[in-house]
């Protein structure tokens, strides 16, 4: 077990110094980027190949596709995404990103070409000398850690023996020089109901290495649907620990942010000018929603987004998101609509109101109702 109180906070924040958490994008510069089709970030997956079992995996990863991109047809999609306005592309998993053997070179060519870079890992392959490698290309990390206890982590990972990787991880990037100024890390927990009572400890744990807590809810789809009885936890109970991250970190930290679901701190309202793509070159409007609306084989980026119906229609999600989320408050004033993905498996239109939402009481008793 991790000492949770190993770097304490010096003192409590007062109220007056909170410091709130916005979206990073204003309005000016999505409408620009949505009316002209462009984009300004995209999400990367490099491979399926994993060397975890996650049993909450959306990606259901582990197994690699025998028509993945090559390298060269992978680069080509970036200068397409560049070319198109993204400003950072997130190396995000599917597979573990640093199985990928030729990682670093994707890595270089995105920072030739002025882009920030973000690499999800689930932290168990960070040597020092990897971690000295993503230090020097000023690289963000978004480590996965769902818990602090072995055998939560062990079991949630489906890897004995992984709890005790992730924690050298971590501690590699640290002695590498992460977390400062131009290299971030953010720590991924999912929310389980195995770590469902150890979140408010481990919430600080990670402000307490400097690191930026990302608390999520499951993302239905891939493996999490063969485990959804063992390990789900009910929208008010993600509420009230919400809640009470909230609190922690308006008291003890000096942050504020939205109380609104589908993530604790951040916004998420990349539908507005995100997207994403596969291993394979197959197009979607982000990692958590897999409907396939193209393929960067068969047609150019800008072409997919351009003539993509689903991508339109979430381009102007504030516009078309319908029932409950299209009333509510948050909707409104904090680019909240719930999760999409979610919303899709459980009803099949991706533009309904997210069932999964604590505040969403209108579709209780239909067919997909929790």
């Amino acid at each position: 077990m991790v000492k949770i109180n190993s770097l304490l906070p010096s003192n409590n924040i007062c109220k007056d110094s909170l410091i709130e958490i916005k979206p990073k994008y204003s309005w000016r510069e999505i409408n620009k980027v949505r009316k002209s089709n462009k984009l300004l970030t995209f999400g990367l997956e490099l491979s399926k190949k994993c060397n975890l079992k996650c049993i909450y995996c959306y990606a259901d990863a582990g197994k690699l596709k025998p028509n993945e991109l090559t390298l060269k047809e992978t680069l080509n999609s970036i200068k397409q995404a560049y070319e198109l306005g993204a400003k950072k592309i997130g190396i995000i998993g599917g597979g573990e990103t640093l199985l990928y053997p030729d990682l670093f070179k994707v890595i270089d060519f995105m920072r030739d070409l002025g882009i920030s870079v973000s690499v999800f890992t689930n932290a168990t392959l960070i040597t020092p000398q990897i971690a000295k490698k993503l230090f020097e290309r000023k690289a963000s990390i978004v480590a996965k850690c769902n818990s602090l206890n072995p055998e939560t982590q062990d079991f949630l990972s489906g890897v004995k023996g992984s709890f005790n990787l992730i924690q050298k991880g971590i501690k590699n990037l640290k002695v590498a020089g992460y977390p400062s100024k131009g290299h971030s890390v953010v720590i991924e927990t999912i929310i389980c109901k195995q770590n469902f009572k150890e979140l408010p400890d481990l919430w600080r744990w990670i402000r307490n290495q400097g690191f930026v807590p990302f608390f999520e809810r499951l993302t239905l789809q891939g493996r999490a649907q063969d485990f959804i009885k063992q390990i789900e936890v009910t929208p008010q109970e993600i509420y009230k620990t919400f809640k009470k991250l909230l609190e922690i970190d308006k008291r003890e930290y000096g942050y504020t942010w939205p109380l609104q679901p589908p993530w604790t701190s951040k916004v998420c309202d990349r539908h507005f000018y995100n997207a994403f793509m596969n291993s394979e070159g197959y197009i979607q409007p982000c990692s958590g929603v897999d409907i396939y609306v193209g393929n960067i084989r068969y047609q150019k980026l800008s072409e997919i987004l351009r003539t993509s119906p689903i991508i339109q229609s979430l381009r102007y999600i504030d516009k078309n998101i319908k029932g409950y989320c299209s009333t509510c408050l948050f909707h409104k004033e904090s680019r909240c609509y719930g999760c999409r993905g979610t919303t899709y498996q459980i009803t099949g239109d991706i533009l309904e109101s997210d069932p999964y939402c604590w505040n969403n009481t209108n579709l209780r008793g239909k067919k997909y109702a929790l």
